[in-house]
């Protein structure tokens, strides 16, 4: 843990630069084994980053990855981190029904537990694809004993969102203890404004986080949670020249700068686990409203 204030919590999104879902409808993912591999290196880049600020983090990996890359989960846990399920290969929840969900998380979870020899516990939905079309997936993670989710950005976008959902930890189901851990949003001018990381975070200027967290931090007196991908911080990585422009601006925008903004945040700001920061929280976590 660095920097000050309450300890937030730090996460990555274990996915390569073609399973992105920018590239979802132009790169087949029967091809995938064929391109180039970088998640690899990106991660040991990234772990030497955490190393080097003295946190820990939540990796969210896809069960893809974990089957492929079993010393690198071994590497992740081995320096103190924590290994959650990002799904198997991607596809986005409220695209599955029920049952294929299931499977889907059977699947991710096992291969990241053989691979690390540690239990799993959380999920973060590919896309942060869990929201009102979805009734039935929070059933399914409680029965598989997840103990949180971080799958909801509770606002409107074009590629996910759930506006109406509560900004900070809530209890999606009565009776139970799975909690939610929304992704960072912050309030201007009574609007919800997209601010846990990823591409917002790489694309804006570094003070609109700064802003964001300290707002949460300091006025809410929460804890951010923040997110961002190993591919992200890559600007060799190969390109997807016949993706369409707007997945291609959204992509590529600004990697060069996304490391040396990372380190900043990471020296300004208390760091921790997602696992930590559930626990914490579930004392004052509310119930979704029916």
């Amino acid at each position: 843990m660095t920097g000050s204030g309450p300890i937030n919590g730090l996460s990555v999104d274990v996915e390569d630069w073609f399973q992105v879902g920018a590239f979802e409808n132009v790169i087949d993912k029967g091809s995938w084994d064929s391109l180039t591999d970088r998640v690899d290196r990106n991660c040991d880049e990234i772990l030497r980053m955490f190393a080097d600020g003295g946190v820990k983090a939540t990796f969210f990996t896809l069960g893809w990855v974990a089957r492929r890359h079993p010393a690198l989960m071994r590497r992740i846990v081995a320096e103190g981190h924590e290994l959650a399920s990002h799904g198997w290969d991607h596809d986005r929840v409220f695209r599955l029904g029920a049952t294929a969900f299931a499977r889907d998380l059977e699947m991710s979870r096992k291969a990241i537990e053989d691979a690390a020899g540690m239990a799993v516990t959380g999920y973060r939905a590919p896309s942060f694809s869990i929201d009102q079309r979805t009734p039935w997936a929070y059933p399914v993670l409680a029965e598989q004993g997840f103990a949180y989710s971080s799958s909801v950005a509770p606002i409107a976008h074009d590629h996910y969102g759930w506006r109406e959902a509560p900004r900070f930890a809530f209890r999606p189901l009565p009776g139970c203890d799975l909690i939610e851990l929304p992704v960072t949003t912050a309030m201007f001018a009574g609007r919800r404004l997209a601010a846990g990381g990823g591409g917002f975070f790489r694309v804006l200027p570094y003070g609109f986080s700064r802003w964001a967290i300290r707002q949460v931090n300091r006025r809410e007196e929460r804890p951010a949670v923040f997110y961002f991908h190993p591919w992200e911080i890559d600007p060799g990585q190969p390109r997807v020249d016949h993706a369409p422009m707007r997945s291609r601006l959204r992509h590529y925008t600004n990697l060069a700068a996304m490391a040396p903004k990372l380190r900043q945040l990471i020296a300004e700001f208390a760091w921790g686990r997602m696992d930590a920061i559930a626990a914490r929280e579930a004392s004052r976590a509310v119930m979704l409203a029916a």
